[in-house]
């Protein structure tokens, strides 16, 4: 499945921005969706976390209360809302899809898209 994130840009800190992930494929509500960033200098590391039927949500520690995970299979489209950005925050964000795991680890997705970057200034 091909993934195409949307929605990076640049922000002060303690505001928001809302990433999206379309998927260009009709069979996207049977994917496991997730999303990653990936800071200057560090290691990709797991954000969030959405099961194919919305049932289930996985966030990271550091973004828990600050950023929700949805997703609209009618439109083939992930989401990322994310609020009180602080510097930290800042990153390339990569959207990424699997059929069998809800993973948050990135070896465990077999589709991934470009990357979106996220810039919040202090």
């Amino acid at each position: 499945v091909q993934l195409q994130a949307s929605g990076g840009g640049l922000v002060q800190a303690g505001g928001s921005l809302r990433l999206s992930c379309e998927a260009a494929r009709q069979t996207f509500t049977m994917y496991n969706m997730g999303w990653f960033r990936q800071a200057p200098g560090k290691e990709r590391e797991f954000v969030a976390a959405i099961s194919w039927h919305r049932s289930i949500t996985y966030y990271a520690d550091s973004v828990k209360g600050r950023f929700t995970i949805s997703r609209d299979n009618g439109k083939n489209t992930v989401y990322l809302q994310m609020n009180s950005l602080n510097p930290e925050d800042t990153a390339v964000y990569y959207c990424a899809a699997d059929r069998l795991r809800i993973g948050t680890r990135d070896f465990e997705y077999d589709y991934w898209g470009q990357g979106t970057q996220v810039t919040v200034s202090s």
